[in-house]
Parts: structure tokens; C-alpha cells; sequence
């Protein structure tokens, strides 16, 4: 069984919120190596790769200053609490108003049908619908490993948001066609040392990255975000 421990974690009221800042290249860089400048950038730009590669479309204005990458799964309890109690605050006054765009990365680590559910978003994006079918996926959200998000029920999700393909559509979900950028992804994960979701960084205009653990509630971001439109 995998446990999304962060989830757990902030579920059980044990951890309220768990924000660390850090420069981009904090993590692979010891700060009293004599690395020169050049392996520094190339350290970090490894770190935004493993933050930015193997995602989904922009969510908002790709001129907005701040850039939240969200990891998470389709099945995950927390990432359902998350999408239906704070994303859409977060969208309303943030993403809306092109202050911040928001990229969708898989970690995928309830079960095989978080996988097959991450595969068919990023089917329906081949027709521009990334964003809808991740809403409707967590709008039908009725459990982790209840069968919900297995083959037979992600056509029904496609219906639901209209404007695809089906053919086309179930052709791709069918063939798996996307699984290997989800495994990359759920790879990046894993290199970025996460271990449950959903997990975010947040990107300022200075390239600092926040890093917040957990369905964390509105106000939290709220504060990240006002500090690095101030920085």
C-alpha cells in the first residue's frame, strides 16, 4: 500500500504547515564546495527541470510571475481536498488575474488507476483539454482505490466536459500513449527526494522556490504569494 505521508501527516493534525524556502540549487549544491559559477547554473537549471519537465500545459497567463507546480495524484484524498476547498481561491485571485500560472505534475503512488487517470489527461490535452479533464477527474473523485478512475469510467469523464474526440480520445487512453511521461514525471518526483502528495514549489520572480507539504489551506499560499509579489 502507498501511503502519502504528508497528507497523513497534516490529516491527523500533526503538522500544521511545512513551508522551507531554499535558492534553486540548494539541494544538490553543498554551500562550501568550490564549484565554479558555471557548475552552479547548471545545477540549478537541474533542479527546475526536475520541478518544470514532464507537465502539463500552463494553467493561466505564461507572463505571470509566479509559477506553482502542484505534484499530485487523481486518487489522492488530499489532493481532492485540496483541488475543491483551496485551488479554486487560488485561481480566482491569483490565476485569473495573472498574477500566478499553475503547471499539474503526476506523482502517481495510490495504485494503477492513478496512473490510467494521469494518462487520459494528458489525452485529452492532444485537443487543447488538459485543465477540464483534470477538474472533472477530481469533480468525480469517490475514493482511492474504489475502481472510479479505472478504463471503463474515463470515457463517461470525456463526455462529461464535451468539446473532444471521443475516437480519438479513447484511442489514446486505450494505448496507453502518455505513461511514459507520467513515469517520468513520478521519476522526478522521486529525484526531488518527495513522498507523498500533493506537494507544491512555488517559483518567485527571483528564482527563489518555496517548497509547501500538504493540502495546505488558502491563507498559506496567500502569504507566499503577497511575499514574492513584494520581492
Amino acid at each position: 500500500m502507498n501511503v502519502h505521508l504528508p497528507s497523513l501527516a497534516i490529516g491527523a493534525g500533526i503538522v500544521a504547515a511545512i513551508i522551507v524556502a531554499f535558492l534553486v540549487y540548494s539541494q544538490v549544491l553543498d554551500k562550501n564546495s568550490p564549484q565554479s559559477i558555471g557548475e552552479q547554473e547548471s545545477q540549478s537549471q537541474k533542479v527546475f527541470s526536475l520541478i518544470t519537465d514532464n507537465s502539463s500545459p500552463i494553467l493561466g497567463s505564461k507572463d505571470a510571475v509566479i509559477t506553482m507546480i502542484e505534484f499530485g495524484d487523481y486518487q489522492c484524498f488530499y489532493c481532492n481536498k485540496f483541488y475543491h476547498a483551496t485551488e479554486s481561491e487560488i485561481v480566482k485571485n491569483y490565476v485569473d488575474t495573472g498574477k500566478v500560472k499553475m503547471i499539474f505534475k503526476d506523482f502517481t503512488i495510490i495504485g494503477q488507476d492513478s496512473v490510467t487517470a494521469a494518462n487520459a489527461a494528458h489525452c485529452a490535452q492532444e485537443q487543447g483539454k488538459f485543465w477540464e479533464y483534470h477538474d472533472a477527474l477530481y469533480d468525480n473523485w469517490a475514493g482511492e482505490n474504489t475502481g472510479w478512475a479505472s478504463y471503463k469510467n474515463l470515457p463517461g469523464f470525456a463526455k462529461q466536459i464535451g468539446g473532444l474526440n471521443e475516437e480519438q480520445f479513447n484511442e489514446c487512453v486505450i494505448k496507453a500513449k502518455y505513461v511514459n511521461m507520467v513515469q517520468e514525471s513520478v521519476s522526478n518526483a522521486r529525484d526531488l527526494g518527495l513522498s507523498g502528495t500533493p506537494d507544491f514549489f512555488i517559483i518567485g520572480p527571483d528564482s527563489v522556490i518555496t517548497k509547501v507539504v500538504g493540502a495546505q489551506p488558502y491563507d498559506v499560499f496567500d502569504e507566499i504569494f503577497k511575499s514574492k509579489l513584494k520581492s
